[in-house]
């Protein structure tokens, strides 16, 4: 069985929403870099994964790690609702960040399928009625979900083929405390020496593993993060002033932070909060 450390285990939950499809619809082929839970409650609807086409009925799971090509269509009178839930920033033990190393992408959970799929129910209500702190409650059934998974071995195998040796875990378990340092810490003054230092190694060694395992640098993976977190506080507070924004998530200089935010969205952080505020007021 994997395991989840509790104390580790706190990805950031980047959207959860039902919805209903009504056919004909077709969406557009796309990827993620971050891991997406798809879940039929209701009907049925058409998916092609990584090219193949597959029918698929209510009660089914289903699991797109990152870089896993995906659309869904539905003909004329196919009718369905469901549930997408995107999660990013965790990993479990052995394997890489933002996976999950089940063997299937299409799930037909056994043992816990009434209890997956209450806690879906519970999800789609607390989604509907909004009532404060339902996006905290919501996390926790997210996470419940996960558990769930996890816990029907029976249907929900590893795939053992993925499992690194001893070697290869130890350099991922490495990466991934990296990775978790800098989330933890990206409002700090990080530097590469910081890093090397924190985790006793050099810096010539802790870039070769990090670019190994993620094909960025340690420091890329530091801006991305907090350029994620910038835009976060954006949407959540447009009072916010783009000096605020940019100490909150590590950077002194707010023109330095804002050429970084524009050439990563291309649009300047004033502009995104104008823009998500007039959205706001629709």
């Amino acid at each position: 069985m994997l395991h989840i450390h509790s104390k580790t285990f706190n990805p950031d939950v980047l959207y959860v929403f039902d919805a209903e499809n009504v056919g004909p619809h077709c969406g557009r082929e796309h990827s993620h870099d971050f891991f997406e839970l798809s879940i039929i409650m209701k009907g049925d609807s058409f998916y092609v994964i990584d090219g193949e086409t597959v029918h698929l009925s209510e009660k089914t799971v289903l699991l797109f790690n990152p870089g896993v090509e995906h659309f869904e269509f539905s003909q004329d009178g196919m009718r369905n609702i469901q549930i997408h839930i995107g999660l990013k920033h965790f990993n479990l033990d052995r394997f890489p960040r933002n996976f999950l190393p089940f063997e299937s992408k299409i799930i037909h959970l056994g043992q816990y399928k009434e209890d997956f799929f209450e806690t879906c129910e519970e999800i789609i209500l607390e989604l509907n009625e909004q009532k404060p702190g339902h996006e905290l409650i919501i996390k926790s059934l997210v996470y419940k979900l996960i558990v769930y998974l996890i816990r029907d071995e029976d249907t929900v195998t590893i795939n053992r083929d993925l499992v690194s040796d001893e070697e290869e875990s130890e350099k991922q378990s490495f990466v991934n405390d990296v990775q978790l340092y800098i989330e933890n810490h990206y409002a700090d003054d990080l530097t590469l020496n910081h890093l090397a230092e924190s985790f006793f190694t050099t810096t010539a060694t802790l870039s070769r593993l990090f670019k190994e395992l993620t094909g960025d640098t340690p420091i890329n993976y530091l801006i991305h993060y907090r350029l994620e977190k910038a835009k976060e506080y954006l949407e959540a507070d447009q009072s916010m002033t783009v000096k605020e924004v940019a100490h909150s998530v590590g950077y002194d200089d707010p023109l330095y932070f804002s050429k970084l935010f524009k050439k990563h969205y291309g649009e300047s952080p004033t502009f995104y909060a104008n823009k998500n505020s007039i959205k706001e007021s629709d």
